[in-house]
């Protein structure tokens, strides 16, 4: 998965959802004038800087009406605009009308960044409000920079919606479980020591933990506060002598609660610890190298994910000859497969079923406005995966569902030789990603062709898809690459209102030998699921790529068949044969 994007489906009338929208921001500038302000801006972001947000905290969407994963909203005393990116231009300009909102399309060059508008907007001495909680520090030292240059103040202290937001949605009081240490590997007391220690090289007095991946990696404890996450809300306070747990009480039944008394963990209600932290945080780092018991607990959980691919696959064309199967029916029918896997908790996240054109738009998410009804032409973009209780999936298959232009079959023919010369790199432990996110791109750029996003991220251990510090970028991204991380590999093609090709496998990143150079790493791939070669242009493949395909198929072969019953097994052999050359 390349980025995630949340679109909530509102089945709204248009006319009534633009009146409420008037409706609150007439509000909320009568909240302004009372309270001394002259513009509020609402971000995409919770306190906790995740991925997916609570409802709670989507205060952009219930001023704005915009329901992207992604965007800024500024409500002046006369004004009002929304930033976003390419991805929703034309979702953001329909929900946007009849609405005091105005798009400003981020990225454009003739779009002003939101600093520069509001001072536009604002005279000296004026006052710009933001909740403060749900903004980095960098990034308000950056808006007050900003602001200052135009003697315009910046107040942190105010959440409007807490005041002007009927029915707000509560924060989440979802129930915390306890990650067995069967699937962690190592005691919440042994990574507790181990930062510790990496704060006392620092000569560092402690650490405030607000990520909730962290948290959950930290005390071994898992959630479902958050959507495709397993995660739970929360802060934590780690010093030499002291770890609290910041959280809502209710969270915690009685086996949680003991269990953190055991490990020598206090608990707190839910809020920021009012502790100035200025340590490196040495998680990220620790959390992205993987221990033997979650490595094989990826292997598991793709060996079950395999066999729900390989039961959808053997569907997929049959049903789509029989007519009638949109991209929303097809992803439901992949679903309800995963759930009948052992230890299955939830989708990765939301899954991308992108037909023909639609394959095209990078982030794609059907709605029922937008589903279309396959066909047996063209190709399916299906990018997908599961939380297991043992790890987490993310897989791409670009699946020909019947004839193919001869651009679409180039298409395929170079992403996959772009994923299989990143497959078969060895490269020196220690480098960045973005020393080897080239080696993708090669075959593509060679025909004039390129992506715009990253090649790859890491994933979490039965936590969130999207995993750093380390990526596949072709831009600069220095943290480095080491054994036992894991990693995507997926490249990709998109011809705008024609087709999208993705393939993608989430790998190991496991040694390859040492020599007087140093030591060297390569990739082995975790996903066990085929890749199709109907579309391949088998003149462009060469004999080392060939060779690599074969050695994957069968090993997915090996893998996956004794899991299948008759049909589906010989199914999987006939798509997993060796290729001759």
């Amino acid at each position: 998965m390349i980025a995630n994007v949340t679109c909530l489906i509102d089945k709204r009338n248009t006319s009534d959802m633009s009146d409420s929208i008037i409706e609150r921001v007439e509000a909320l500038r009568e909240y302004l004038r009372k309270n001394g302000l002259n513009a509020f801006i609402f971000p995409s972001t919770d306190p906790h800087q995740g991925e997916y947000v609570p409802e709670h905290w989507m205060t952009r969407q219930w001023i704005s009406g915009f329901d992207g994963s992604a965007g800024t909203a500024v409500v002046t005393l006369s004004d009002a605009a929304l930033w976003t990116d390419s991805r929703y231009f034309i979702a953001a300009e329909e929900q946007l009308k009849g609405t005091p909102f105005q798009l400003m399309k981020d990225g454009l060059a003739e779009t002003p960044s939101i600093a520069e508008w509001i001072c536009n907007q604002l005279t000296e001495g004026e006052t710009v409000g933001i909740d403060g909680n749900v903004f980095t520090t960098a990034e308000m030292e950056e808006m007050e920079s900003a602001f200052a240059k135009a003697v315009i103040k910046l107040r942190t202290d105010l959440d409007p919606a807490e005041t002007l937001w009927t029915n707000r949605p509560p924060i989440p009081k979802n129930k915390v479980e306890i990650q067995p240490l069967e699937f962690a590997g190592e005691s919440a007391e042994s990574k507790i020591e181990r930062v510790r220690q990496a704060l006392r090289e620092q000569k560092a007095e402690g650490l405030v933990i607000s990520q909730l991946d962290e948290i959950a990696w930290l005390l071994n404890l898992r959630g479902s506060d958050v959507h495709c996450n397993p995660v739970f809300v929360s802060y934590v306070l780690l010093t030499q002598n002291d770890v609290t747990l910041f959280i809502d009480s209710e969270k915690l039944d009685e086996t949680v609660q003991n269990y953190l008394k055991s490990i020598g963990v206090k608990v707190l209600p839910y809020g920021k610890p009012s502790f100035e932290s200025k340590a490196s945080n040495p998680i990220p780092a620790m959390k992205s190298i993987k221990n033997h018991a979650e490595i094989e607990g990826f292997r598991r959980a793709m060996i079950r994910d395999g066999v729900a691919m390989v039961k959808f696959l053997r569907w997929l064309k049959p049903a789509v000859e029989a007519g009638k199967e949109t991209e929303i029916s097809i992803d439901k029918k992949l679903t309800a497969l995963r759930a009948e896997q052992d230890l299955y908790r939830g989708l990765s996240f939301d899954t991308i079923a992108a037909y023909a054109q639609h394959g095209a738009i990078v982030h794609y998410e059907a709605t029922p406005e937008t589903d279309v009804v396959l066909e047996p032409k063209g190709l399916l973009l299906l990018d997908s995966g599961a939380q297991y209780q043992d790890g987490t999936t993310d897989i791409t298959r670009t699946i020909a569902l019947g004839a193919l232009t001869d651009e679409e079959r180039l298409d395929y023919t170079l992403v996959l030789k772009g994923h299989i010369r990143l497959a078969l790199t060895k490269f020196p432990d220690g480098i960045s990603g973005t020393q080897i996110d080239a080696l993708a791109r090669y075959a593509m750029w060679q025909h004039g062709i390129n992506f715009g996003h990253g090649t790859g991220h890491g994933v979490g251990s039965y936590l969130c898809v999207h995993e750093g510090p380390h990526q596949i970028r072709h831009t600069w991204k220095p943290a480095p690459l080491h054994a036992g991380m894991t990693v995507t590999n997926e490249p990709g093609i998109y011809r705008q209102g024609k087709h999208g090709v993705r393939i993608e496998n989430t790998m190991l990143i496991v040694e390859a030998g040492e020599t007087e150079f140093g030591k060297f790493l390569r990739l082995e791939p975790l996903t066990l699921c085929p890749i199709d070669l109907t579309p391949v242009v088998w003149e462009l493949m060469t004999p080392e790529e060939i060779t690599y395909l074969n050695t994957y198929h069968k090993k997915v072969y090996d893998e996956l068949s004794p899991l299948l019953d008759e049909e589906e097994k010989e199914w999987l052999k006939s798509n997993t044969k060796e290729w001759q050359s």
